[in-house]
């Protein structure tokens, strides 16, 4: 039976592999009067009978194009479409080569009232510094989320976590109709919003409010995608529901209701589970799947959830989300989220240290038990005053409760060994935290050829305080044995107010050269309080003041910083250059411990971007840049932190500034005659003054780390993309990817006086493959190989090499009609790893869904680490130490779950035979 299944299978691949060329459309696209080359012109072919997407291509500089295909159709309709002109179409037979000639497209001098633009369902457009995909045109299973449609996109990558990168530059956020849908998280919208209400897909760079306001384009480091609705679909309400409870109590609980009148949306979403899932998702056979590593795998940014970030959390959150906006008046988005969490994690770590003449090893096993609660809201308002003035409004709000128990048993050995000492503690912790952040901006224009005048003021204002009680028991062994005994309340109540005022202008210089001139103050005042009492035995209460662990701190920093730039608009070449002169002022004082320090810098800051086009489809990117990094106060603050007795922090006020010196490259490049796609990256940070510890271990390995400036750590890494994509008719599709990368770096300390310096230098390649057939049936298997390297500068310390291995193979099966049935397998090996450590496991998760009520309900059986082999292991390295680490994950369990789908759209239904359309010739 085996052997059927495997050469039905077999038999599937091997003749939907076969690729024969049918068919090539050739010629050449120009401007009907100036005879001019259109470059990136989209020609598509659809069947005659049902308007099915048959092939699709662009032209090229020169404006011709190869139009290829592999269909068993004898005709179709020809589409040729270009931003600004009038669409035109010819019926072609086809034949195994045909020539069309020269194809001349007229100007679209207007659009005509009441007439529908074939261009309404070209698959794709190619606009100045947009990509624009039209959702239909791209054949997905049915009830598919948008993430599955992004998928079958050209150049557009989505891993398993939901990350989106688009020629190797990464998705930031995605908006709906322009607007925040719920948070900044792209995978809000991505994974609860059904393909079948998206219209269009725009992909562009993403852009500042100045850039927004002034029609620039954005630098091009990260990407943004807009989701436009449907016009039947915009006024009327979608909603989903789901339920799941399974074994070892396992739960899931979602709902997600949206309401859509035009440009106005309301929104609600609720969510209660104990299997670390962030509650958004409604994915038909994957959803309600935890993160396999421990804590939430993403969402935590968007404030949909509020955990401690480790370990099985049970959470419930409530959110709302509001947008509306009226096209040269008022653009406004607000969200409100309430979140409950609680968390347990149990962690071991092996840790070897390293010391000039020798080493020792350190082990710890904890126990954290956590729960946290919050409320946050944030809005974004934009008001134009008129055509030429625009006030900004972003205001952010959060208030947030925690309270922890974490328990530690750690113990030290050394070469031999031999247990030199061990330190027993709990911490419990009652913490209440309040933030309130506003950014204020102010934009006019001044003329209509680029000059322009901003005025932005933000704040940041926020208040952190906990009580914290620390028992601890440290024992030292051998020679000269002590026991310390430590039994103390400590009180922490620090504030920090932030401000700053920035004022730019904007002259043009010519058409495409402009000068920036601007002015930056910053002022940033903490006050940090900490008062430490110790246990009195004999008043059985916390009534010993300990003046040295407690403070009384307050620090402040004054930034001003005048800056000038260029800037060059062109058609191919875009460039950006700032110079800031950084004038810092830090004043520090701890009038409890009577120390203070003042003192002024001054630091010559350059930025710089560059962008050229090598044409419609390839840019080069280039960007340089300086930043100034100040010690955080916990670094400056000159108090032992004894929360961990076996390794006393103590800061430094003396500390210096560090200065970053970042330079990054990319060139990304996709053809779309060949549905491939190739980029390239590679960067370099170099620390100048980096904040570093310096350790000392005395004969007991008890470690003492304070903060100094050091020159010399640099970081790097480069990689290469390649992706490729063949298309068969609707029969099938192929995408793989490849993927090799590598980063590599330095890192100095000082241990004893002696300076250490590791190296490190990783190689990672990855291929992936996606298989889709019919739409019946998805294979996607991909692995990846991790070569680890690093070096010390100490004879006595052997280099470590380890390699790690990921495979994943995720098969979905759509049929029979109404049956999903779903397999997730990932293979992880880790080696290296010390003893009592597992060094590999395969996670496997099944599930099998049955789509009822007319495929509004799905009910579904789910299987999660079927082989019970989930694992949370890893290593890592750094200048003194060598870690393997352990911790809590998600166990095998499995659920029984139910979701259902409802809406109800106003408007006219489209009708499907011919689309409502009327044609150019």
């Amino acid at each position: 039976m085996k052997k059927f299944h495997f050469s039905i299978l077999f038999s599937i691949l091997f003749f939907s592999l076969s690729f024969s060329q049918d068919f090539i459309l050739s010629g050449k696209i120009v401007d009907a009067i100036t005879q001019a080359p259109l470059e990136a012109s989209t020609i598509y072919a659809e069947s005659v009978k049902d308007s099915t997407l048959v092939s699709y291509t662009v032209s090229d500089q020169k404006g011709a194009f190869e139009l290829e295909g592999d269909t068993s159709l004898k005709e179709v309709n020809v589409f040729f479409s270009y931003n600004g002109y009038k669409p035109h179409y010819v019926k072609v037979k086809l034949e195994s080569q045909v020539d069309l000639g020269k194809v001349q497209l007229e100007e679209q001098a207007q659009e005509l009232e009441g007439v529908l633009i074939v261009g309404d369902r070209v698959p794709i457009t190619i606009k100045k510094d947009t990509l624009e995909f039209n959702a239909d045109s791209f054949k997905t299973k049915p009830d598919a989320t948008v993430e599955d449609v992004l998928k079958k996109l050209p150049g557009v990558e989505v891993d398993s976590d939901g990350k989106i990168t688009v020629n190797g530059k990464e998705v930031d956020q995605v908006l709906v109709n322009g607007q925040v849908f719920f948070s900044n998280d792209p995978k809000v919208a991505t994974k609860s919003l059904p393909k079948d209400i998206i219209s269009k897909i725009q992909i562009s760079d993403t852009k500042t409010k100045e850039q927004e306001f002034s029609g620039e384009e954005g630098e091009g480091e990260n990407k943004t995608i807009n989701l436009t609705i449907k016009e039947d679909k915009n006024k009327g309400y979608l909603g989903r529901m789901a339920a799941g409870y399974g074994t070892d109590e396992r739960y899931q609980l979602n709902g997600l209701l949206n309401y859509f009148s035009n440009k106005k949306r309301l929104s609600f979403i609720a969510s209660s589970n104990n299997i670390n899932n962030s509650g958004f998702s409604y994915d038909e056979i994957y959803d309600m799947v935890g993160n396999t590593n421990g804590g939430y795998s993403g969402a935590q940014e968007s404030g949909l959830i509020n955990n401690f970030g480790n370990g099985i959390t049970t959470s419930s959150n409530l959110g709302t989300s509001y947008a509306n906006a009226e096209k040269g008046q008022y653009k406004i988005d607000a969200n409100y989220f309430f979140g409950y969490s609680d968390s347990y994690n149990d962690q071991k770590t092996s840790r070897e240290n390293i010391l000039p003449d020798s080493r020792y090893f350190t082990e710890n096993e904890s126990n954290f038990e956590g729960s946290t609660n919050s409320n946050r809201g944030a809005a974004n308002i934009e008001y134009d005053v008129d055509k030429t003035l625009r006030v900004s409004l972003q205001p952010s709000m959060s208030v947030n409760r925690t309270n922890s128990v974490n328990r530690n048993n750690t113990f030290s050995t050394d070469e031999e060994g031999e247990l030199i000492n061990s330190n027993n503690r709990i911490t419990v912790n009652d913490g209440f935290q309040r933030n309130f952040s506003n950014r204020l901006s102010v934009m006019k224009k001044l003329d209509t050829i680029g000059k322009l005048i901003t005025f932005s003021f933000s704040n940041d204002n926020t208040e952190n305080k906990s009580s914290s009680n620390l028992n601890s028991v440290r024992e030292v062994f051998g020679d000269d044995p002590s026991l310390e005994n430590v039994d103390q309340l400590s009180d922490i109540n620090n504030k920090r107010n932030s401000y700053e005022l920035e004022a730019r202008y904007r002259q043009p210089l010519t058409t495409k050269l402009f000068l920036d001139i601007g002015y930056e103050f910053k002022n940033d005042h903490r006050d940090n309080t900490k008062e430490v009492m110790d246990y009195d035995v004999d008043d059985n209460r916390y009534t010993q003041f300990n003046e040295a662990l407690s403070s009384d701190f307050n620090f402040e920093n004054i930034q001003q910083s005048p800056f000038l730039g260029l800037r060059h608009n062109g058609e191919k070449l875009n460039l950006r250059v700032n110079a800031s002169y950084v004038m810092t002022e830090l004043d520090n004082q701890d009038f409890l411990q009577g120390t203070s320090f003042s003192k002024s810098y001054k630091n010559l800051l350059l930025r710089s971007r560059l962008r050229y086009s090598l044409g419609k489809n390839s840019r080069v990117y280039l960007r340089y840049d300086s930043r100034l990094n100040l010690p955080s106060v916990s670094q400056l603050q000159p108090v032992p932190n004894v929360n961990n007795p076996l390794n006393v922090v103590i800061g430094n006020p003396n500390l210096l500034p560090s200065v970053n010196h970042g330079i990054d490259f990319n060139y990304n490049n996709y053809n779309w005659k060949e549905r491939s796609g190739v980029f390239f990256y590679t960067g370099l940070d170099i620390q100048k003054d980096r904040v570093s510890a310096i350790s000392t271990t005395d004969e007991n390995f008890l470690r003492t780390t304070r903060y100094t400036n050091i020159d010399g750590n640099y970081s790097g890494y480069g990689g290469i993309g390649y992706s490729k994509q063949i298309k068969k008719d609707s029969l099938y599709t192929l995408k793989f990817n490849v993927r090799p990368r590598l980063s590599y770096g330095r890192q100095i300390s000082f241990t004893n006086g002696v300076e250490l310096k590791a190296k490190r230098f990783d190689v990672s390649p990855y291929v992936s493959t996606t298989y889709n057939y019919k739409e019946v049936l998805e294979i996607e298997p991909g692995y990846g190989i991790s070569f680890n390297n690093t070096t010390y500068n100490l004879d006595n310390i052997e280099d470590v090499e380890y390699t790690s291995q990921n495979a994943n193979l995720r098969v979905t099966s759509y049929w029979p009609k109404n049956l999903i049935w779903g397999n997730d397998l990932k293979y992880s090996y880790n080696g290296n790893v010390g003893p009592g450590f597992r060094k590999d496991a395969l996670f496997w998760n099944m599930s099998l869904g049955l789509q009822i009520l007319e495929d509004k309900g799905t009910l579904k059986v789910l299987a999660y680490d079927l082989l019970d082999q989930n694992i949370n292991t890893r290593r890592t390295t750094g200048e003194d130490f060598i870690q393997d680490f352990q911790g809590t994950v998600l166990q095998q369990y499995f659920m029984a779950s139910f979701t259902y789908k409802f809406d109800q759209f106003g408007g006219k239904k489209p009708d499907m035979g011919s689309r409502g359309r009327r044609y150019y010739n």
